[in-house]
């Protein structure tokens, strides 16, 4: 079931609208698998390709995503836990050129990112309706566990539909 907008900030209602209905834990599956199948074959000098001056390339897309969602994973395991201290923001645009990602192969990145989606999958599998619903403060915002899990969903499907509208196009 999707979170109701009192669960998080308007902001993130661009995130958990991309997000079908269904079982999330089968969305969450499906859309790595579809993400790493959209990419793995790319050549190198495509993963290193950034659709303007200034953007982000193919491969710190993937780290930038890697990154939300560990943060956005973090949040909701304090949450779920019953943890009540506010959490800060994060910029994330510091976070991309910190990580280096475009040293590393796309390979790698693809296999973190199944990695740190396994991991997610998890907490998500062991939450039950009043974990879900359990909420704390980040970024100044109540949010709910359950809106959290939406938000790691919604904003890999924004940037996987950037990616094909804006690099990937051919």
């Amino acid at each position: 079931m999707h979170p109701k907008a009192d669960e998080h900030a308007p902001y993130y209602a661009r995130y958990i609208e991309r997000v079908p209905n269904g079982d999330l834990i089968t969305v969450l599956r499906d859309q790595s698998a579809d993400t790493v199948a959209l990419l793995r074959d790319l050549t190198p000098e495509r993963a290193t390709h950034a659709y303007a001056p200034g953007k982000w390339t193919v491969k710190e897309v993937v780290g930038h995503v890697i990154d939300a969602e560990r943060i956005f994973a973090y949040r909701a395991l304090r949450f779920a836990r019953g943890d009540t201290t506010e959490l800060a923001g994060f910029e994330q645009n510091p976070y991309v050129p910190a990580g280096k990602f475009d040293r590393r192969s796309l390979g790698d990145l693809l296999e973190e990112l199944q990695i740190v989606r396994a991991a997610t999958i998890q907490l998500v599998r062991h939450a039950d309706d009043e974990v879900l619903s359990r909420r704390g403060i980040a970024s100044g915002k109540e949010v709910s566990v359950r809106a959290l899990f939406y938000i790691i969903a919604g904003h890999e499907r924004h940037h996987v539909d950037l990616l094909r509208e804006r690099y990937l196009r051919d």
